[in-house]
């Protein structure tokens, strides 16, 4: 049965009938259906993003598949790291998908992004196949940077990756958007951050650089309810995120919600691209791993927390129930995307395994995209440095 709160549309039949709360054609398929998402809470603003929100079957096939691809990508990496193939840090998104999902499908091409260390999922909406992730990850040649970034360090067309240090991509977000301001594009940047970056110091210097220039820059904090091994109650005197900007406007949005997600991003990327500034957003999400593979994730909170969260609010699950009973997709054809999705990352996942390393020669390669120079010093520690003089050169 639909909830009163969805319609479901087809454009097959001019006059349809009335089916259980949704508008159906006779073959009970629908083209598009109409949701109402929770209420957004405003800061400094006075119009909301709509929270009647239309998908059509396309694009909710669409997000559907992106959420669970990287859902599945990230149940793979942890289990990549468990048999030690991949090493170093590795922080897992499975549980807040649906933020990345939907501010994508807000985004133009000449937009943006840039994220914290959890940036896996990111990486593959901007571009980058399962097989570049996780080949990544695991330090092999097929990996979207050879295999020498790892998991922080991701990055593609428009998307300058993670970043290790807490916090610093948010400034570095400010300056991609000045950018973009300056050049003269309406381009903005999407810069992304924890609960717990959230009270650097660095993100209050940047909110006052970005409001003075109307910088179009979006802030996002993914608040997933936990900093490393503290709950946000613990670390923050205010965790209304939203409304830390202060003279930064802002608004709070259901993060588990792709619909909610997109329908808030379209009214951000129209507001900053206008000229008229930055704004402040708070996606309310959840983490069901641990902060990052050394965090078990559950010593600062209980097992039937995160079950719960699962079972009530999972942003796939509650999605794939909202299209199959609006029609948009049967569940036959959401078995078989599934399906598809499972054997695409785990043949993905068997190459990454199997693929070699890049050669030595390679190691200290890479350092300019676009070489200026005929000539560059030291290129790789097997040759000697060469000091240019006027008419001449000195080998050291």
């Amino acid at each position: 049965m639909l909830p009163s709160c969805v319609r479901a549309v087809s454009k097959q039949s001019a006059i349809p009938k009335k089916y259980l709360g949704g508008i159906l054609s006779k073959n009970n398929y629908a083209s598009e259906a109409t949701f109402e998402t929770k209420p957004y809470k405003l800061h400094k603003l006075e119009e909301s993003p709509s929270t009647t929100v239309t998908v059509s079957k396309e694009d909710a096939i669409d997000m559907y598949t992106k959420m669970h691809t990287i859902r599945r990508m990230e149940t793979s990496a942890g289990n990549l790291y468990k048999e030690k193939i991949i090493r170093g840090f590795c922080h897992l998104y499975s549980g807040q998908e649906a933020v990345a999902v939907g501010i994508k499908a807000a985004l133009r091409p000449h937009d943006a992004v840039i994220t914290a260390y959890r940036a896996h999922g990111w990486t593959h909406l901007m571009g980058v196949s399962p097989l570049g992730v996780l080949a990544e990850l695991c330090g092999r040649k097929e990996g979207c940077a050879k295999g020498k970034g790892g998991s922080m360090h991701m990055y593609c067309e428009n998307f300058y990756g993670g970043n290790g240090i807490v916090g610093a991509q948010v400034p570095l977000g400010v300056g991609i958007a000045l950018a973009a301001q300056y050049k003269g594009t309406d381009g903005v940047c999407i810069a992304l951050y924890g609960d717990g970056a959230a009270n650097q110091g660095q993100v209050f210097e940047v909110y006052n650089m970005a409001k003075l220039w109307n910088i179009p820059c979006i802030f996002v904090c993914e608040n997933n309810g936990y900093g490393m091994g503290t709950s946000a109650e613990r670390a923050a005197a205010c965790t209304n995120y939203y409304s830390r900007g202060d003279y930064v406007p802002g608004i709070w949005v259901d993060g588990m919600d792709v619909l909610a997600v997109r329908e808030c991003f379209r009214y951000a990327v129209n507001y900053a691209a206008s000229g008229k500034g930055p704004l402040v957003i708070e996606a309310a999400t959840y983490r069901y791993s641990g902060h990052s593979m050394s965090d078990p994730g559950t010593s600062y909170r209980t097992r039937d927390e995160i079950q719960e969260v699962r079972q009530t609010r999972d942003p796939i699950t509650s999605f794939k129930e909202k299209i199959i009973q609006t029609n948009l997709a049967t569940a036959e054809e959401i078995k078989k995307i599934d399906g598809e999705i499972r054997t695409q990352v785990d043949e993905a996942t068997k190459q990454a395994k199997t693929d070699s390393e890049i050669p030595m020669e390679e190691l200290s390669a890479d350092i300019y995209s676009v070489n200026l120079e005929q000539q560059i010093r030291n290129v790789d520690p097997f040759t000697s440095l060469v000091h240019k003089r006027i008419g001449a050169a000195v080998n050291m």
